[in-house]
């Protein structure tokens, strides 16, 4: 009965040691396998078999892009100023092997890494430069970074100065700074506005002249018109009044005629149609000879007569 227990044990044992020896590797992982201490292999993504108490999983990696962010560190400028400056680093693992032995503490080393690195590039820029070159710091670092990590495995993909914070003094200064220079583009904007004012009241008031002087223009001619219109019509009505005055006179003949009048009494009636013709506004009046005569005698008479 013991022994059929001990067997049992046994058994349970072996199989016990023989699930502890399969290793499954999830998907972006690596696992570095050593065999009595020494490297034996990686291991990517699938089922694996170890041996037992011969081979260990000695490193586990993550193969994915992490990220790690860097507490504040001090830096001086060129022109001797202090500041902080705090980075954001995103890295890959590339080669388990390497990352596993390159280095005790890799976090360590590229924080300590991108440290001096950063010190020695904003070591070589003013301030001014500094604030405004973010994307120049961000690619020296990269590329620095990337060369000196290399040898640990590690693919340094991007590097960002999160917050770059000067000394107090600095920051005031750069606040009045900013505050004067508002102030100066509030003053050009207001001057430009009040220029553009003036110039459009003068252009309004050119326009308006120009309009009233056009307006007087067309009323001018409004009147020449309408002044000419009235001399047409008073010249048409006095020659419509001669024309029936004339029209009258000769009615008159031609009933004095009808009733049996003789020549001379058509002749003085013919004058005196020319004498009430004379009395209207034309300047010369043309009078037949045989008229003419008969008026010289008429007078003649009248001189025999007084």
């Amino acid at each position: 009965m013991g022994g059929v227990i001990a067997l049992v044990v046994f058994l349970i044992l072996v199989v016990m040691i023989l699930i502890s020896c399969i290793k499954i590797v999830p998907q972006a992982h690596a696992y570095v396998l050593e065999r009595l201490g020494a490297y034996q292999q990686t291991w990517s993504v699938g089922m694996h078999i170890k041996v037992p108490f011969i081979d260990k999983v000695a490193k586990r990696v993550v193969l994915k892009e992490q990220v790690v962010d860097f507490a504040p560190q001090p830096v001086i400028t060129k022109d001797n100023v202090t500041m902080r400056i705090d980075t954001v680093v995103f890295y890959q693992i590339t080669d388990p092997k390497l990352f596993a032995y390159g280095v005790e503490n890799p976090i360590m080393a590229i924080e300590n890494l991108t440290a001096t690195t950063l010190r020695n590039i904003i070591g070589e820029m003013e301030l001014d430069q500094t604030l405004t070159s973010r994307e120049v710091i961000n690619t020296k670092m990269r590329a620095s970074l990337d060369i000196a990590t290399d040898p640990w495995g590690i693919k340094v993909n991007r590097v960002e100065l999160k917050n770059i914070i000067p000394p107090a003094a600095i920051q005031d200064a750069m606040e009045k700074q900013m505050k004067a220079e508002r102030e100066r583009r509030e003053a050009i904007l207001r001057a430009e506005g009040e220029k553009k004012s003036t110039v459009l009241v003068a252009e309004g008031k050119k326009e308006s002249a120009i309009l009233e002087a056009e307006a007087e223009k067309q009323s001018a001619i409004l009147r020449a018109e309408a002044q000419k219109e009235k001399m047409i019509r008073e010249a048409e009505g006095e020659a419509e009044a001669i024309l029936k005055v004339q029209q009258a006179t000769a009615d008159g003949i031609r009933m004095i005629r009808e009733a049996g009048a003789d020549e001379s009494v058509l002749k003085i009636k013919s004058l005196e149609a020319f004498e009430k013709a004379a009395d209207g506004q034309a300047t010369k009046i043309i009078i037949p000879s045989e008229i003419q005569g008969l008026a010289g005698l008429a007078a003649s008479v009248k001189e025999v007569f007084k």
